[in-house]
């Protein structure tokens, strides 16, 4: 359903290391709003709801919840280190229009949604 790079699959692990709270799974959730309709998020979790996706992906758990697995289908998460800056990206088939900013988009159904940077 959801892909992780490597790089970012390592990243997360080093993240949650340092949180040194046991085992932890990664929660990817898609809300309303941003500055194109949708916006990404992303939490370490140890609880499982009703209705969660739950998937092994590089050795790390995800955890997506019923409303956001549809936005999420086919995404791949990366990590980026650049001079601009570092950070994880969403790269999402779902999305037919992202803003500038990397983590606020538009799906088809929402092409109609008018929002600005």
């Amino acid at each position: 359903m959801v892909e992780i790079t490597a790089t970012a699959a390592q990243k997360v692990q080093e993240l949650m290391a340092q949180e040194g709270q046991g085992p932890q799974s990664l929660r990817l959730f898609v809300s309303g709003g941003g500055c194109a309709g949708y916006s990404y998020g992303m939490a370490f979790d140890d609880e499982e709801r009703e209705g969660d996706t739950i998937a092994e992906v590089q050795g790390v758990r995800l955890l997506i919840d019923e409303n956001s697995a549809p936005l999420l289908k086919g995404a791949e998460i990366d990590y980026i280190d650049t001079i601009e800056g570092a950070g994880f990206t969403i790269h999402n088939p779902n999305a037919v229009h992202q803003c500038s900013c990397g983590h606020s988009f538009t799906t088809e159904d929402g092409k109609d949604v008018h929002s600005h940077c």
